[in-house]
């Protein structure tokens, strides 16, 4: 997910986006916990998928 598809998108679409990734990653570390992972990356990703819409939500809530 590209930072600038994140720009184009409404607080509130950014905010049910948050929300959908970390359920996301709450599903995958119970995967990984329990063996049924199989790509470990998917964890990291996911962690920095929800840092750049946090940030892009924060960016936009100091413009205006």
């Amino acid at each position: 997910m590209k930072a600038a598809e994140l720009r184009d998108k409404s607080g509130a679409e950014l905010k049910e986006l948050a929300t959908s990734l970390r359920d996301e990653l709450f599903r995958a570390r119970m995967q990984h916990m329990t063996g049924q992972l199989d790509q470990a990356g998917k964890l990291g990703a996911l962690r920095k998928d929800i840092a750049r819409v946090e940030t892009i939500l924060r960016e936009q809530t100091q413009q205006g």
